[in-house]
């Protein structure tokens, strides 16, 4: 090996500056001419090109979950107290398309989205700070969260929301999404009373420490299971509003189906069957 010193100088120099191409660079505040930003590890906050627009007309029978999120957004935009929402419930009902069109009814009012993955969750202070003071006011948007009890993301998301030193920032709120009320798996031995060897001493504190994230929310919204009739209007809306005709005998039977294949009936599965009854043979 090569002594000299300036040699070995070079060396490690060089090698210094291939780890710092690695390291994820700070992010910067975004400039506010998007709507939308997605975060990446590598980049940072990536303006979304093409928005997914909702609009809140498109929304059939969530008129309490879009007033209760709407008068929760508004408050949020007007620099008022507000809080941050989860949304839960079952597959296909609409939450996250709620969320979105939210972006439809105040994007003019200064509000932008940002998507985080459920995987990022760990960067949230990172990609918090930069935000801090800007004029434009922040929706983390977390979609379709589901946690391990020991995963960093859950710890992370927690302390943003109200376990940190640091205060979250007043034009910064959290908007989530899961398929599970406390975003945790919940055994059924959380509900039984046992004190076995291996199990829990303290049962209860285990079962609080798994709603604890949940309970950060101070907002929740929940989304059943459409009925079949709820199902079908959905269906009906969908096929005028796309130019497919009314909804017939034959639609219906043809609706109904669709439905029982998928295992669902939720607004998701409303708009994919009139995307293919549409689209014909």
């Amino acid at each position: 090996m090569n002594g000299d010193p300036a040699a070995l100088m070079e060396r490690a120099e060089a090698l210094l500056r291939r780890l710092e191409q690695m390291l994820p660079t700070p992010p910067a505040a975004p400039d506010g001419s998007a709507l939308a930003y997605r975060w990446d590890p590598r980049k940072g906050l990536v303006p979304v090109q093409e928005v997914h627009r909702v609009e809140p007309s498109d929304l059939l029978h969530l008129e309490d979950q879009h007033a209760r999120l709407a008068r929760n957004t508004a408050r949020f935009v007007a620099g008022r107290p507000c809080n941050n929402a989860l949304l839960w419930g079952a597959r296909g009902t609409g939450k996250s398309s709620l969320v979105k069109a939210m972006l439809s009814e105040f994007a003019a009012r200064g509000l932008r989205l940002i998507e985080v993955d459920r995987h990022e969750l760990t960067r949230l202070p990172d990609i918090v700070e930069p935000l801090r003071g800007r004029p434009e006011r922040f929706v983390l948007f977390a979609d379709d969260l589901s946690f391990d009890a020991d995963d960093p993301a859950f710890r992370a998301l927690k302390a943003t929301l109200e376990g940190s030193v640091a205060a979250q920032p007043e034009n910064v709120v959290v908007y989530a999404t899961s398929n599970r009320r406390h975003l945790l798996p919940e055994p059924m031995g959380d509900n039984l009373d046992t004190r076995s060897e291996a199990g829990e001493i303290h049962p209860g504190e285990a079962v609080e420490e798994k709603i604890s994230l949940s309970d950060r929310f101070g907002l929740w919204l929940s989304f059943p299971p459409f009925s079949q009739e709820q199902y079908l209007a959905v269906v009906a809306h969908w096929m005028e509003r796309l130019g497919a005709g009314p909804l017939t005998p034959q639609a219906r039977a043809a609706a109904l189906q669709w439905a029982l294949r998928r295992g669902a009936r939720s607004g998701r599965t409303a708009r994919q069957f009139v995307l293919d009854y549409a689209g014909g043979a």
